[in-house]
């Protein structure tokens, strides 16, 4: 693969691109006014692309070098003869170093600058470009700040971020009490980890990266996380041998479903089975067998009403997932006890309410004998490390990080940007979308890891297949009929149909699904 793909796809901290940066500068001899021309030549680029016929641009500039950023592109954009206006943050006399030869680059060209308290009213045929606050920020956005990143979010004006959308934490996907709302957002010479997590995703709008021409021997320092990239897993998949049969693809159990709750174990079972586990057996209360049975015959449901009547069906599986429906119960207590007891070294998937009780009943060592992965949304996660939902949002790769060492296990954090950590590395799927907060999705998603670790794949190769697949069939549906009303069974035909790597059409998809499930909506 080119170099520069294989950039793109890493994840890092500010700290870690002020130090590329630096080493372009310093050690490959690039002026740092050379590089923040080219960051602002890639953002004029981008504005030329996807707005050719505003009318008037205005930029919004700080007083470090990502206001330098925003006074370049400015004076780039007049001397092409464009309407400029550019709104100061800041004094601009105040600038130093670059920052300051950028804002004299945009004095020569004859860019209009005026101060925040005269900054014109913003209307549908401008262009705002947000070069107010950089990766720096480490606080809450400082009140006059604040003011005109409100001014920003309130116009009808398109906008277009430089690096990254101010008010937004470069490292965490924090937002520091405000940050703007960009349609687009172009970074500059690393991936900022922030951006893809969190409330980063909703912030930046579509990211665009641009390396600024520095050489690969800048990029030599590990990243933190890794982005996914559906296509390089889709090829990694194993195929089957023309003479395959149902021994060879693994046999998955699921374990959940107490009194009401028999709509979870019955998802995490279809999913399974639709995703190619060879044989899927459900665990579940006597109440739920008919219901299981009657809607999908080809799962092998069975009544427990403990450890005794569990233990042999254990036996025979070789994969686990618990949790789905399991409740909170002491049978769900039992269950749990049970597999946590037996499992061995067959990979275990950990979910819902399962995650719910080690938390509560302080378990979680035991899972570091055992070849697990967990997947807890933010809430669960933040049970299982004794904080609030909150904190786990606030950093979430600190709070994966710190839960696949507590767990010492692979751990797949859900939400917007979800995080897999285990192995000593950490990777970010970037697909998915706001139709995904539905109930079952997570049941769904447990199915489909279940199947691939059935199908040989180890536990974090699973996690990471399963979630890209479950996101990027969810976007799809999104993409035909909208996120709203997306139910978690509508993603298994679709997820289906991407692990056997067709690229159909949705519709036909769900035509497909909606027949042999028997839905006639």
């Amino acid at each position: 693969m080119h170099p520069g793909k294989l950039i793109e796809k890493q994840l890092y901290a500010a700290e870690q691109v002020r130090a590329i940066d630096r080493y372009a500068i310093d050690r490959l001899g690039v002026p740092g006014i050379v590089l923040m021309k080219r960051a602002a030549q890639a953002l004029l680029s981008r504005a030329q692309q996807c707005w050719p016929d505003v009318e008037r641009l205005v930029v919004f500039c700080g007083g470090g070098n990502n206001g330098g950023d925003g006074y370049l592109f400015a004076g780039l954009a007049k001397a092409r003869q464009l309407n400029v206006v550019l709104v100061a943050g800041s004094d601009p006399e105040r600038l130093r170093g670059d920052a300051r030869l950028a804002m004299d680059f945009a004095v020569q060209s004859g860019v209009t600058i005026v101060p925040a308290a005269n900054r014109p009213e913003l209307t549908e045929s401008d262009l705002v470009v947000d070069a107010l606050l950089g990766t720096g920020l480490q606080d809450e956005v400082r009140a006059d700040t604040a003011q005109l990143i409100r001014a920003i979010n309130e116009s009808p004006a398109a906008v277009l971020a430089a690096d990254i959308p101010s008010g937004l934490n470069s490292d965490t996907g924090q937002i520091m009490g405000l940050a703007v709302q960009a349609e687009q957002t172009v970074t500059f010479v690393g991936l900022k980890a922030g951006l893809l997590t969190g409330a980063g995703r909703a912030c930046c709008g579509e990211i665009v990266f641009a390396g600024l021409g520095i050489d690969a021997a800048a990029y030599q320092q590990p990243a933190r996380a890794r982005l996914l990239d559906w296509p390089e897993l889709q090829a990694s998949l194993p195929r089957r041998a023309a003479d395959a049969h149902k021994g060879r693809h693994g046999h998955v159990l699921i374990i959940g479903g107490d009194s009401g709750l028999g709509g979870a174990v019955l998802m995490a079972g279809r999913a399974a089975m639709r995703c190619g586990a060879g044989l899927v057996s459900i665990a579940t209360r006597a109440e739920h067998v008919s219901a299981c049975l009657a809607t999908q015959p080809e799962l092998m449901v069975r009544a427990v009403d403990g450890m005794n009547d569990l233990q042999p069906l254990l036996q025979s599986a070789s994969c686990i997932v618990i949790g789905p429906g399991l409740g909170q119960s002491s049978w769900g207590e039992q269950l749990l006890y049970c597999v946590l007891r037996e499992a061995g070294d067959r990979p275990l998937v950990v979910d819902a309410d399962a995650l719910n009780l080690l938390a509560a009943r302080r378990w979680t060592d035991r899972l570091g004998q055992l070849n697990a992965v967990c997947t807890p949304h933010p809430g669960e996660a933040a049970r299982l490390l004794n904080t609030r939902t909150n904190t786990i949002q606030y950093d979430r790769f600190a709070a994966v990080a710190e839960l696949a060492t507590k767990l010492s296990a692979c751990v797949l954090l859900k939400g917007s940007g979800t995080l897999i950590a285990g192995a000593g590395e950490t990777t970010l799927c970037p697909y998915g979308n706001p139709g995904m907060a539905s109930g079952g999705m997570g049941d769904v998603l447990s199915g489909v890891i279940a199947a691939l670790c059935a199908q040989g794949l180890t536990v974090q190769q699973a996690a990471q297949v399963g979630a890209c697949a479950h996101a990027i069939a969810a976007d799809r549906l999104a993409a035909e009929f909208g996120p709203l009303g997306m139910a978690a069974t509508d993603l298994i035909a679709v997820i289906r149909g991407l692990l056997n790597g067709l690229e159909g059409e949705v519709k036909a998809v769900m035509t497909e699904y909606q027949s042999v499930a028997g839905h006639d909506d």
